[in-house]
C-alpha cells in the first residue's frame, strides 16, 4: 500500500522517482561494482523522509531493533540475505551466539530478538542468546508476548582467551544486537578467532554520526552525478559542534552559528525550487540512538529559551551517557500519512539486500517531529510486491513497488555511506 501522500502527486520528488526507475539499470550496476570495493554492515535499518520535494535518509542504524515489525511474507528473503550475510564470514557455520540488549526487557523488543533467532534457524544456525547482564549467572528464560520462551545465558571466555560463547556451545559468528551504548565491555575485547558482527566501532560507544554524515554527502554526489539529479534531493545538510554544555551554556555560540548557516543554506534550496514551508532543522546527539535528546529548532534565537527539562532531556541519552557533541541536521518534514497520523518509512536491509520495512507512525507528533517514541505505532511496507523490479511503464507516484522501488535505493545510498564509515573508523583495518 502507499500512504496517503499529503502533498500533490507532482512536483520535485515525482521527477525524482521518474529518474530513479529510468535508471534502474545504471544504479544497479553501480551498487554492484561498490559492493566489490566494500562490504556492506552485516544488518541496517533507515529511517527515511519524504517531503514531497526530496527524499532522504535521517538516521541509519546498525543494530536494528524492528525486526518483528516486519511482514511475515518477507521472511524468505530475510532468510536468503541471511544466509549470503553468514557465508562471507563463516561459510561452514554451525552455530551463531545472538548478544542481545542486556536489560531491555520491553516485550515489543524480545519479539525483535525472537524473529531474528526464527530468521537465523531458519539458515541451518543453532542459535543460542549470550547476556553482557552480569546479574545473569545462569540460563534465564525471558517471557515473550505469545506466551513462548527466551532464554539468555551467561557469556564464557574460552580457556585460551581467544573466543567467546557459552557453556558448551562454540559459535563460529558471533551477532551483536547491542548498541554497547554503555561502553565495550572487557569480554567482547580481543576476539580474535570469531566473526564478530557488528564490529565494536559500529557501537555507539565509539561511532559517531557525522562521520557517517560525511560519508553520506559523498555517495549523495556521486548518486546525484549517475542519475543527473541535485544531491540534496536526497540529503539533508548538517553540522557539528562539540564540547557543547547546554546546562552550563558552554558552546551555546557555537551551537546557534551552525543552526543559523544551515538554516541559510535550506533557505536558499527553497527559493531555489519555490518550496514555501518554514525551514528547520533538528539537533541531536552525535552519539546515541532510540530517538533520545533530539529537538526541532526553526530559529537559533530558541536555543536560549529552552527550559531546564528540555536542557536536561538534550545532556543525557541512553544509559545515563552525557552528551557533548551535537549534530545540526537539516529537518525533512514528513508528508505521508496513515489514517491521518504522521507516518515515515523505515527500511531493513541484511548485508545488501533489503529485506522489508514498515511505517513508523504517531498521531500525536508532528510532521516536523522526531517519530521515535512512546505512542509509535508500525504498519509493514508492501515490500512484497517485487520491490526490485519496478514498473518502467508506470505514470510517478502511481505505482506501489516503483514507491518502494525508491525507498530502497535511498535506504541502500546509506547503507553504502555505513560502509564507507565503518571502513574509515576501524582501528584495525588490516583486519577488516
Amino acid at each position: 500500500m502507499v500512504p496517503h501522500l499529503v502533498t500533490a502527486l507532482t512536483g520535485p520528488l515525482l521527477d525524482l522517482e521518474e529518474k530513479i526507475i529510468a535508471a534502474t539499470p545504471a544504479i544497479e550496476r553501480w551498487f554492484r561494482l561498490e559492493w566489490q570495493e566494500h562490504t556492506p554492515p552485516f544488518y541496517c535499518s533507515v529511517d527515511l523522509r519524504n517531503a514531497g520535494y526530496k527524499l532522504a535518509p535521517v538516521d541509519t542504524n546498525l543494530f536494528p531493533g524492528g525486526f518483528h515489525h516486519l511482514a511475515t511474507e518477507m521472511l524468505p528473503l530475510s532468510v536468503q540475505a541471511a544466509m549470503a550475510a553468514i557465508d562471507k564470514y563463516c561459510p561452514d557455520a554451525r552455530n551463531l551466539l545472538m548478544i542481545p540488549e542486556s536489560h531491555n526487557r520491553h516485550p515489543t523488543y524480545l519479539e525483535n530478538v525472537a524473529r531474528l533467532m526464527q530468521i537465523f534457524r531458519q539458515t541451518g544456525l543453532h542459535v543460542r542468546l549470550g547476556t553482557l547482564n552480569p546479574e545473569i549467572t545462569q540460563p534465564t528464560p525471558l517471557a515473550l508476548p505469545d506466551g513462548n520462551m527466551l532464554v539468555v545465558e551467561p557469556l564464557e571466555r574460552s580457556p585460551n582467551g581467544r573466543r567467546l560463547g557459552l557453556k558448551d556451545f562454540d559459535p563460529c559468528t558471533i551477532l551483536l544486537n547491542n548498541d554497547l551504548s554503555a561502553g565495550i565491555p572487557d569480554i567482547l575485547q580481543n576476539i580474535h578467532e570469531q566473526s564478530l558482527l557488528p564490529p565494536l566501532h559500529a557501537g555507539w560507544a565509539l561511532r559517531r554520526k557525522s562521520n557517517h554524515f560525511t560519508a553520506y554527502d559523498e555517495v549523495a554526489k556521486k548518486f546525484g552525478k549517475l542519475i543527473g539529479v541535485d544531491p540534496w534531493m536526497v540529503n539533508p545538510f548538517h553540522a557539528k559542534c562539540g564540547e557543547v554544555d547546554l546546562q552550563s551554556g558552554e558552546g551555546q555560540d557555537c551551537l546557534a552559528g551552525n543552526v543559523d548557516a544551515v538554516l541559510a543554506k535550506i533557505r536558499k534550496k527553497y527559493k531555489e525550487y519555490g518550496i514555501k514551508e518554514k525551514p528547520f532543522v533538528i539537533v541531536k546527539p552525535d552519539a546515541g540512538t532510540y530517538g533520545k535528546g533530539i529537538i526541532s529548532i526553526r530559529d537559533a534565537a530558541e536555543l536560549k529559551d529552552l527550559s531546564p527539562a528540555q536542557r536536561e532531556k538534550m545532556s543525557v541519552v541512553k544509559d545515563g551517557k552525557a552528551v557533548t557533541d551535537l549534530n545540526i541536521q537539516e529537518g525533512v518534514p514528513t508528508f505521508e500519512s496513515i489514517k491521518e497520523s504522521v507516518a515515515e518509512p523505515v527500511v531493513y536491509m541484511i548485508d545488501r539486500y533489503v529485506v522489508g520495512g514498515f511505517y513508523r507512525v504517531h498521531a500525536e507528533r508532528g510532521v516536523d517531529q522526531n517519530l521515535y517514541g512512546p505512542g509509535s505505532q508500525y504498519v509493514p511496507l508492501a515490500f512484497a510486491q517485487q520491490h526490485a523490479i519496478p514498473d518502467l511503464k508506470a505514470k510517478p507516484g502511481t505505482a506501489a513497488p516503483n514507491r518502494f522501488y525508491v525507498y530502497g535505493v535511498v535506504a541502500r545510498l546509506a547503507l553504502l555511506a555505513a560502509s564507507l564509515e565503518m571502513e574509515r573508523t576501524d582501528p584495525n583495518p588490516e583486519v577488516y
